[in-house]
C-alpha cells in the first residue's frame, strides 16, 4: 500500500509539472505588447512676408582685366551707394557671384588658293567681369521704387523679385503648436469612440514645417526693360505665406 500510495504521488508530481510546462510554454506565445493609437495633427499658419529680396548684376568688358574690375567696380559702387541712399541697411547687401574671366574669338587664316588652308583659331579677346549682389528690402512699399533706381543706375539686369517672411523659425514653431493640439483633440476623440482610456505617449514623430512663400516674379528684367516702362513702379502685391506643420502621435491604450 506503501509503494501504491507513494507512486500515486509519484505520477501526481510528474502530471501537475507537465501541466506547468505546458501553460508556460503557451505564455511564451502571449502578446505582452500593449494596445496603442496613432492620430496625426497638422497645423498652418498664415503671413504677410516683410521683405522683399531681389538680384541684380552687372557685366563689363575691357581689353585687360585691371580695366573690366574698374569698370565693374564703379558701376556697383555706384548702385549700392544708392541703395544706402534709399534706407538698405549695409547687412542686406550681399555679393553672391563675382567672375572674372578671360574672353577669346575665332579668327580664321587667311587661305591662298590652290595651297595648304591653316586651320583658324582662338585668339585672346579681352576679359569680361561678372558681378551678382543680393538686396533684401525690409519695407516692401519701396520694393518698386528702388528695383528701377538700381536699372536706372546700369545694372546689366535684375532678377527674382520675392516677397518672404524673414523669421521663418517663429511660424514653423507656432505651426507645430498648432500642430500638436490637433493631434491630442484627434486621440481624446479616437479614443472616446473606442471606449478605451489614453495612458501615456509611446511615440512622436515629426515632418519639418513646410515653408510655401508665393514669388512675384522669376523673369529677368534687363535694364532696357526697366527704363521703357518710364514710371515710378508697378503695384507688387505681397500675398500671403503658408507654413504648415505636421506630426503624429502614439498612445498606449487600455
Amino acid at each position: 500500500m506503501r509503494m501504491l500510495g507513494g507512486l500515486t504521488v509519484f505520477m501526481a508530481l510528474i502530471a501537475l509539472g507537465s501541466y506547468a510546462s505546458l501553460n508556460f510554454e503557451k505564455i511564451q506565445y502571449l502578446d505582452t505588447t500593449p494596445a496603442t493609437i496613432s492620430v496625426t495633427g497638422e497645423g498652418e499658419v498664415l503671413a504677410v512676408p516683410d521683405i522683399g529680396q531681389f538680384t541684380f548684376s552687372v557685366q563689363a568688358r575691357a581689353d585687360d582685366a585691371a580695366t573690366a574690375q574698374e569698370e565693374s567696380g564703379t558701376k556697383i559702387n555706384n548702385i549700392i551707394a544708392f541703395l544706402k541712399e534709399a534706407g538698405i541697411e549695409e547687412t542686406d547687401i550681399k555679393t553672391v557671384g563675382y567672375n572674372l574671366y578671360p574672353r577669346y574669338r575665332w579668327e580664321e587664316r587667311l587661305c591662298v588658293p590652290g595651297s595648304f588652308c591653316p586651320p583658324g583659331e582662338q585668339v585672346p579677346d579681352g576679359f569680361e567681369v561678372n558681378q551678382s549682389v543680393q538686396v533684401k528690402v525690409r519695407n516692401t512699399d519701396d520694393a518698386s521704387a528702388i528695383i528701377t533706381g538700381v536699372g536706372e543706375r546700369e545694372a546689366t539686369n535684375i532678377s527674382g523679385l520675392d516677397f518672404v517672411i524673414d523669421d521663418t523659425e517663429a511660424l514653423a514653431l507656432e505651426a507645430r503648436e498648432l500642430a500638436i493640439a490637433d493631434a491630442k483633440a484627434k486621440a481624446a476623440k479616437l479614443a472616446k469612440d473606442l471606449g478605451v482610456d489614453l495612458v501615456k505617449i509611446t511615440g512622436y514623430y515629426e515632418d519639418d514645417a513646410r515653408y510655401a512663400p508665393t514669388p512675384y516674379q522669376n523673369r529677368v528684367m534687363s535694364f532696357d526693360a526697366v527704363e521703357e516702362a518710364g514710371f515710378g513702379g508697378a503695384e507688387l502685391p505681397v500675398g500671403e505665406d503658408q507654413t504648415i506643420s505636421r506630426v503624429t502621435i502614439t498612445y498606449e491604450i487600455k
